[in-house]
């Protein structure tokens, strides 16, 4: 974007609200409520970093004093798998998770519908299984459904999830819950980012032998010349 004049905006155009986050459901939606002004680059640079640190301290506050993040540890920790899962933008979210947790944890399972399939997962579901499930609006019908289907089997879901309501939430044993306010078009994934560092953290730290994990993916990666270092 090249600069354009300065301009001073209402505060009803330029912050993002929980009330008008909600009610601005597709980014077609929040672009032409947020974006399509005459405004310079500065200015929204500001809006927008204004926004994230604001998201961010909310969500440091809440789960500071609240403790489903180290309930949820904790029942990833206990399972005996651990499924991740997340559809659409929400992919991304489960690779981080997969990725982070399969250093430190072993039986890590990103159901991807590629290389594992919900469906191969649903048929075998256990009681000690764990199903991580990513759902932010626009909510996606699959991986709501495929949480009902693992709950239904007796198998643990926990919600990562935008808002208390949300419909994972009616489905979860524990959920977390992340707000995405933004001043962008797009719902902010930058807490999401720092609540799976967060969980990542606290299941790794307690879960026995993932320091012996740890070393050998390092002996690992050396044996196959993984990194350019």
């Amino acid at each position: 974007m090249t600069e354009g004049p300065t301009v001073t905006l209402d505060e009803t155009q330029i912050q993002s609200t929980d009330s008008d986050n909600r009610i601005l459901v597709s980014p077609r939606d929040r672009y032409a409520a947020r974006l399509q002004m005459n405004v310079s680059a500065a200015n929204l640079r500001a809006r927008v970093l204004d926004a994230e640190l604001r998201n961010l301290k909310r969500t440091f506050d809440h789960l500071g004093e609240d403790d489903s993040l180290v309930r949820a540890a904790s029942g990833i920790v206990s399972a005996r798998r651990r499924f991740i899962v997340g559809a659409g933008k929400s992919l991304a979210h489960a690779t981080l998770l997969a990725w982070d947790l399969s250093a430190g944890l072993g039986q890590v399972l990103l159901v991807d519908e590629v290389t594992v399939r919900s469906l191969d997962v649903l048929v075998d579901v256990r009681p000690s299984d764990v199903l991580v499930a990513f759902s932010f609006r626009r909510y996606q019908r699959r991986t709501v459904t495929v949480a009902e289907e693992f709950a239904a089997q007796g198998g643990v879901v926990i919600g990562i999830t935008d808002a208390p309501d949300a419909p994972i939430a009616r489905i979860a044993h524990e959920v977390v819950v992340v707000p995405t306010v933004s001043a962008s078009y797009a719902d902010s994934p930058t807490a999401v980012a720092a609540v799976i560092h967060l969980l990542t953290t606290l299941t790794t730290a307690s879960a026995k032998g993932a320091r012996r994990r740890l070393a050998e993916r390092e002996r690992l990666h050396r044996a196959l010349d993984t990194y350019l270092e």
